[in-house]
C-alpha cells in the first residue's frame, strides 16, 4: 500500500472523522525502526501516511527520535509532500499562544544529531538557503486563514536540543537575533525530506512565550498540552484543507534536490549504500550487481 502524502504529527491528528480505509503498516529501515506505525488512510480522496512523531503514548523525547527512518519510510511508501504540526514556544510578543505560525527557516542549535542519509562511502550536499517548500507552506497558511486563526507568514524556527526548555539567558539571546519561535523537533526533518526530495512544510502551534516573557517565566507540560489540546480542531481542518488543496503536480525544485547534489564519483559508491539507499539515488545510482 502507498501513499501520496505524509503527515507528522501528535496523535490529535489521527483522530479526523473523514478519514477512512485505515491500516497500519510497521517497517523497519536501513537506519533503524520508525517512531511507529504509519496509519495509512484516505482523508479527502488522498492516499496519505500519519506518523506519530514522539511514538504511542508521547514516549520518545526530541533527541531521541529517529529522524532518519521517519522521512526514509515515507520514502518507501511513496510520499511526495510532507505537512508536519508541532508546538513551539514564541519568541515575540505578537506570536501569542494559540497562534499558527508557518515559518520560512530555521536555525539550528542542536548536537550530535544524524541529519543526513549520506556518508561512509556516498557525500550530498544538497541545497537548503530555502529550507521548506513555499508552495506548499502557502498552501498551509491559506487553509490556516479559512478557518479565522490567527495566522503569521514566515518567520524563523529555532531548533534546540531540548529536552530541557531554554534558560532565560538562552531565550533572550534569540530574541536578540531577531528569531520567532523555538522547537526542538522540525529541521532534521526539513533536512531529510530535503535529500529524500520530498516537499516539507511545517504548521506550529504556539503553546506558550517561552521563559523570556514575563508571565511564562515557568513553561509547564500541563500549559504546553492544554494549549496543543485547544487547537487541536483547528490543525486538523488546516491538514485536511490543505491535502485537498495539493495537487500531483510538483513545480517547485524539491523534487530533483539530488540532481546536483551527489559529489561522489559513480564508480566509487559501494554496492552497499546503491541498494540500501535505492528509494532515494536509484533514478542517479542505479543498483549494479
Amino acid at each position: 500500500m502507498s501513499a501520496e502524502i505524509g503527515i507528522i504529527g501528535g496523535s490529535g491528528l489521527y483522530d479526523m472523522d473523514e478519514l477512512t480505509d485505515r491500516e497500519e503498516r510497521f517497517f523497519s529501515t536501513p537506519f533503524g525502526d520508525p517512531s511507529g506505525p504509519y496509519v495509512l488512510a484516505t482523508l479527502r480522496g488522498r492516499r496519505v501516511a500519519f506518523l506519530a512523531r514522539h511514538g504511542a503514548g508521547h514516549r520518545i523525547s526530541p533527541s531521541e527520535l529517529n529522524f532518519r527512518a521517519n522521512i526514509f519510510g515515507f520514502k518507501v511508501l511513496g510520499v511526495s509532500h510532507i505537512l508536519s504540526a508541532s508546538a513551539v514556544g514564541s519568541l515575540r510578543e505578537e506570536y501569542r499562544p494559540l497562534d499558527l505560525v508557518f515559518p520560512d527557516q530555521f536555525l539550528d542549535r542542536t548536537v550530535n544529531r544524524a541529519s543526513t542519509f549520506f556518508g561512509q562511502g556516498l557525500v550530498a550536499h544538497v541545497a537548503f538557503a530555502h529550507p521548506v517548500c513555499e508552495r506548499v507552506r502557502t498552501l498551509m497558511a491559506d487553509a490556516a486563514d479559512a478557518t479565522g486563526a490567527r495566522v503569521h507568514r514566515g518567520g524563523t524556527y529555532v531548533c534546540m536540543e531540548g529536552p530541557q526548555f531554554s534558560t532565560l539567558a538562552e531565550s533572550r539571546l534569540y530574541r536578540s537575533w531577531g528569531m520567532d519561535v523555538i522547537g526542538m523537533t522540525n529541521l532534521q526533518e526539513a533536512k531529510l525530506a530535503r535529500e529524500a526530495e520530498i516537499c516539507y512544510a511545517t504548521m506550529a502551534l504556539v503553546t506558550d512565550y517561552d521563559c523570556w516573557h514575563p508571565d511564562h517565566d515557568a513553561v509547564t507540560v500541563d500549559m504546553v498540552l492544554a494549549n496543543l489540546s485547544q487547537n487541536a480542531r483547528t490543525a486538523q481542518r488546516v491538514i485536511a484543507d490543505t491535502v485537498e488543496r495539493l495537487g500531483a503536480d510538483r513545480p517547485c525544485g524539491c523534487k530533483d534536490a539530488l540532481a546536483t547534489a551527489l559529489i561522489t564519483r559513480p564508480d566509487a559508491v559501494p554496492g552497499r549504500l546503491r541498494r540500501e539507499l535505492a528509494p532515494l539515488i536509484g533514478r542517479y545510482l542505479p543498483v549494479t550487481h
